[in-house]
């Protein structure tokens, strides 16, 4: 019998390797967000000015009833009460008696307080200035409850001097307002922090070996 002999198999296919995947390109970082201000100082001390010029018209108005008496000496000449109702800015600027000037002097004074709280949350304000802003908010808003209330601002405080009557009145709102506004024309503007210039990186130390040792070496070894 005859064996059959096998047939000549070819060799196996050498194992083919999967292509190494391109990589994707990165995406470049994104910048930082700008840092914006923390508000709650601003809306601490709008909040306070707000609320003290409020109960300060209540009770002059409603319970002191000035706007009836007219008069009432505090401290005088330094320090009285007289009543003054003022339909437009300060010392009785743009006075008209037309809806039409309540709201225009309504939306100035919503616009400024809108503007400022913008502004100074953009601008990453320190203390003093969003100290400012508060007291420039809340006067503003003050006066603006004022116009919608009463249909004009009440104004309540006058301060003379001896043998001089200073024939205007003001309120807490008025003054709160002229503060605000002086100190944020004052306040410095913050400047961005410099950023530290980078260090050259230090090389690595030369690891090749000292071939003046090497040389001494040698000759120390052919002299013996």
């Amino acid at each position: 019998m005859q064996h059959e002999l096998p047939l000549d198999q070819p060799p196996p296919a050498p194992a083919q390797h999967p292509a190494p995947k391109a990589r994707r390109p990165r995406s470049p970082k994104k910048p930082a967000p700008p840092a914006r201000t923390n508000m709650r100082l601003v809306a601490w001390v709008a909040g306070l000015v707000f609320l003290l010029d409020q109960v300060l018209k209540y009770w002059v108005v409603h319970v002191l009833q000035l706007d009836r008496v007219r008069e009432i000496d505090v401290l005088p000449p330094w320090l009285n009460l007289r009543m003054a109702w003022n339909q437009g800015v300060n010392f009785g600027l743009m006075a008209s008696d037309t809806d039409v000037t309540k709201w225009i002097l309504i939306t100035v004074a919503i616009a400024i307080v809108a503007w400022v709280w913008i502004w100074i949350w953009r601008s990453n304000a320190g203390r003093f200035a969003r100290f400012a802003a508060g007291l420039l908010i809340g006067g503003a808003l003050g006066n603006v409850i004022d116009r919608l209330l009463y249909g004009a601002v009440a104004d309540f405080l006058n301060m003379s001097l001896p043998g001089w009557q200073n024939p205007y009145s003001f309120n807490v709102a008025d003054i709160a307002i002229f503060a605000g506004a002086i100190g944020l024309v004052l306040v410095p503007q913050k400047k961005e922090p410099e950023k530290p210039a980078r260090k050259p990186r230090s090389r690595p130390a030369d690891t090749a070996p000292d071939k003046t040792r090497d040389n001494t070496r040698d000759g120390a070894g052919k002299s013996g």
